[in-house]
């Protein structure tokens, strides 16, 4: 079986239309995709980005994008209460579950409460229940995200996936290929297939050339 790692933070409503989707993907294909928690806020501070919910046009474009995704894939899409918002907790949590599957359960739980039914994913009572509602044990859960090792733990996630050029999320791992944004889940499966094999020696001396203009910083 093949795994692709699955770079998330439920913070993006991108995340939970990926979620949605990866299911089909996986019984499609006999793949597995192994959710992995990031801090996006790394992502975007060591990128040097901001994310779209930070500029005023994109943060109307992504309400209307995301409404319209779901309108496509039938979805119900509640939104969270405030966003952007924290996800710091929550993320913490699912990094300090150690079993891929319990952490998949815990993802997935935590994103669809937040995108298809509203729920407060900054609310402590709410992570709990959520947590208790997937079968796992909510408060040694909530505990466990103020553990320094969780904590440095899903620093450490973060920093892998910097290392590996992610820089956003959905970001999809296979072999040494980068698929972003769950608009790229087709790509995916048709790499999983053995299609679009990129000729990376081509990449490479394309990117080897010289750069003819940057933007003044402002």
């Amino acid at each position: 079986m093949r795994t692709v790692r699955f770079y998330f933070d439920v913070i993006s409503p991108y995340v939970w239309l990926a979620w949605t989707q990866i299911h089909e993907v996986e019984a499609r294909t006999g793949a597995r995709f192994d959710l992995q928690p990031v801090l996006f806020a790394g992502l975007l501070q060591a990128n040097g980005n901001k994310g779209p919910a930070e500029i005023a046009s994109k943060r109307v474009h992504l309400l209307q994008d995301v409404a319209r995704w779901a309108m496509t894939l039938k979805l119900r899409c509640a939104g969270p209460p405030a966003h952007p918002f924290n996800p710091l907790k929550a993320q913490r949590m699912c990094a300090a579950l150690d079993d891929p599957d319990a952490r998949r359960r815990l993802a997935g739980a935590l994103i669809v409460a937040t995108w298809e039914n509203g729920r407060d994913l900054m609310n402590d009572a709410e992570l709990r229940a959520i947590a208790d509602e997937a079968g796992l044990d909510g408060a040694a859960l909530l505990a466990a995200a103020d553990d320094p090792a969780v904590k440095e733990r899903l620093r450490q996630n973060t920093e892998q996936a910097l290392a590996e050029g992610v820089f956003g999320v959905p970001t999809f791992l296979v072999e040494d290929q980068i698929f972003w944004g769950n608009d790229r889940l087709g790509f995916l499966e048709t790499y999983l297939a053995g299609g679009l094999r990129i000729d990376m020696a081509d990449v490479e001396e394309r990117r080897a050339r010289p750069r003819a203009a940057d933007r003044k910083k402002m």
